[in-house]
């Protein structure tokens, strides 16, 4: 995997971040979800770098990169914290605007990033995710039991994080097959690596707080911008087998939050890049043209 990028970390203001680069052209940055790491991308990343400088990070809490110990307010893994890594990533690397493409977890950064950061982003992507207002605020029976993480990983340490480093490989595991609908959607090299690093503790406590953030300080940030759009263009791409087509007008849902939306359904589950390689490539390869 990633054969043709190299491995950088690069110091913030706050942490350090572990990313891949690789490719030439106008610059595009990639943002993981959730239980992942930047991996998630590299069915697509090779034919995405004939077209585009491709950064590729792990999310301060994921992956390689640090996971510093939360906050009492979880304010250190706000959305808005984790967006401005970003913008000191790209800054570092020479890129004040760029391509932005956000995948669960990574696409909530990427929502915050494009709101805060108008001016950086020329392009916004978002897969399979519905506006982390609008899901709290409408959460329901059909909701609560298909997205159980969000409030089992909310609850207050050292709880969810005792459980799950019971059996670290389980829940994960578990996370990617109850969530894909894709036979054999994760190659053996990326799951050793999901697995690598979801075995850190920290990581788990680092993801934990992302999720904790998301129902506190996140959704008061969103609160403030209710009315603020994403200025510049916006493809929406979601899965058809997903929770987000079962439970949301995923059209109208973002056509609230954004001035110009593009969107197409995809033929899988959750995790696109990896269920519907070919396809999301394409999408996202004619709308960042």
């Amino acid at each position: 995997m990633f054969a043709n990028f190299k491995n950088l970390v690069i110091q913030t203001s706050e942490v350090k971040i572990n990313l891949l680069k690789g490719g030439k052209g106008y610059p595009m940055l990639l943002l993981h979800g959730y239980p992942q790491t930047g991996v998630m991308w590299h069915k697509i990343t090779e034919k995405l770098a004939e077209n585009f400088t491709v950064i590729i990070p792990d999310l301060r809490g994921y992956g390689d990169s640090d996971k510093p110990s939360g906050t009492a307010n979880h304010s250190n893994y706000s959305k808005r914290v984790m967006a401005a890594d970003q913008i000191e990533v790209m800054s570092q690397l020479g890129y004040e605007e760029f391509y932005l493409v956000g995948h669960d977890r990574g696409g909530r950064v990427a929502h915050r990033l494009s709101l805060d950061y108008p001016h950086k982003v020329k392009k916004l992507a978002l897969l399979d995710i519905a506006p982390t207002y609008q899901m709290y605020t409408t959460t329901d029976q059909q909701f609560a039991s298909a997205y159980y993480h969000w409030f089992f990983l909310i609850q207050p340490f050292p709880f969810p994080e005792t459980l799950i480093n019971n059996n670290p490989d389980f829940f994960l595991t578990h996370c990617l097959q109850s969530w894909s609908k894709t036979e054999s959607a994760f190659t053996p090299e990326a799951m050793a690596e999901y697995l690598r690093c979801f075995r850190d503790p920290q990581t788990v406590h680092g993801t934990c707080k992302d999720y904790r953030a998301s129902a506190t300080i996140d959704l008061e940030h969103d609160r403030q911008d209710i009315e603020k759009k994403i200025e510049c263009p916006l493809l929406v791409l979601w899965g058809n087998k997903g929770v987000i087509e079962k439970k949301y007008d995923v059209i109208e849902s973002w056509q609230k939050r954004a001035i110009n939306v593009q969107e197409k359904s995809l033929n899988c589950g959750h995790f696109l890049p990896e269920e519907a390689p070919e396809k999301t490539h394409q999408f996202i390869n004619i709308f960042c043209q």
